[in-house]
C-alpha cells in the first residue's frame, strides 16, 4: 500500500466522519444502524488491505509463525505487524520476511520488553515496623 492510497484513504474517511457528525445533532447521540454497519464494513476492509500487505511481506513459514504468536499473543502480534507495515511503506524492506528474520524481529522486542521491566524490593528495617498498639 502506497502512502498517497493510504492518505487519500484518511481523507476520505475523515469527510465522511465530519458529514456524519454534522448529521447527526452532537456528539451526545448514538450513531444510527447504517453508520455502524459503514463503520465496520470499512474496518473490515482495512483489516482485509492489512492482511494483504502482509501476505505479501512474509513468506509461509514467517506467516505461520506470526499466526500461532497471534492466537497466544494477540498484541505481540500486532506490534510486529505494524512494524512491518510501517517498514514496508518507508521501503526499508527489500525482500519478503523469512521465518528466522521474524525471529530476529521477536528477540529485539523481547530485549526492548526486559530492559523497561525493573523491579525494586524496599525492605523494612528491624526498627522501622508499624505495628506500634
Amino acid at each position: 500500500m502506497e502512502d498517497a492510497e493510504l492518505a487519500e484513504i484518511r481523507a476520505r474517511r475523515m469527510a465522511e466522519m465530519q458529514a456524519a457528525g454534522g448529521m447527526r445533532g452532537g456528539p451526545g447521540t448514538l450513531p444510527s444502524q447504517e453508520e455502524t454497519s459503514r463503520q465496520n464494513e470499512q474496518k473490515q476492509e482495512m483489516e482485509d488491505r492489512r492482511r494483504m500487505m502482509l501476505m505479501q511481506l512474509l513468506n509461509n513459514d514467517a506467516r505461520e509463525r506470526l499466526s500461532r504468536i497471534a492466537l497466544v499473543k494477540p498484541d505481540k502480534a500486532r506490534k510486529i505487524e505494524d512494524m512491518l507495515i510501517s517498514a514496508a511503506q518507508r521501503g526499508q524492506l527489500n525482500e519478503k520476511i523469512t521465518e528466522p528474520k521474524l525471529v530476529q524481529m521477536l528477540e529485539q522486542i523481547n530485549e526492548v520488553a526486559t530492559k523497561e521491566t525493573k523491579i525494586t524490593f524496599k525492605r523494612r528495617t528491624f526498627g522501622d515496623e508499624d505495628d506500634d498498639f
